[in-house]
Order: C-alpha cells, then structure tokens, then sequence
C-alpha cells in the first residue's frame, strides 16, 4: 500500500472566533500525526492548515469541522494541495 502525504486547507465559517476553536483544533492536532497551524482570518472565519499522510489529514479534518461546544460552524471550504514539507508540528499561527 502506498501512503500519499499531502497538504489539506480548511476555511470554516459561523461562530468559529472567540469561542476557543484555534485550541481546540491544537489540542486535537496532538491526537494525530500531522502538523502544519491554524489561525484567525480576519474575515471572522478560522483557517486550519495541516500535512501529513492523506487519511490522517482527512480524519483530523472531519474532528476539526465538530469545533468545540461553544461554536456553530455553518460552512467550510477544502482545498488539497502536494505535501510541502514546510512545517514542523502543530501551531497557532497569527495573520
């Protein structure tokens, strides 16, 4: 079996800002082997960056789109991209 690496982009959208979804999507980095950042946009949506094996990266997004209790995420945007190999771990980054 071949494993693919990859680089994903996740945009989501709704009360994703001041509700503690960036540390949310950090702490739920360290569940899985990817790495790459997540940050606020200043459109008021949250973007989530992540590399790593294609399934892994898959199934960390698909916890990442539940966010945490207190945000409503009404919509997101995926993008795929060829692994890049520019990050290191898993951080908050800052626009």
């Amino acid at each position: 079996m071949v494993r693919k690496w990859v680089q994903g982009r996740l945009v989501l959208r709704g009360r994703v800002q001041g509700v503690g979804y960036r540390y949310f999507v950090l702490r739920k980095s360290q569940e899985f082997d990817v790495t790459g950042m997540v940050r606020n946009l200043p459109t008021g949506e949250v973007e989530v960056v992540a590399e790593g094996e294609e399934e892994e990266v898959r199934r960390f997004f698909e916890e990442v789109k539940k966010g945490p209790a207190a945000a409503c995420v009404t919509s997101w945007t995926e993008e795929w991209f060829p692994f890049s190999g520019l990050y290191h771990d898993f951080r908050v980054g800052y626009y």
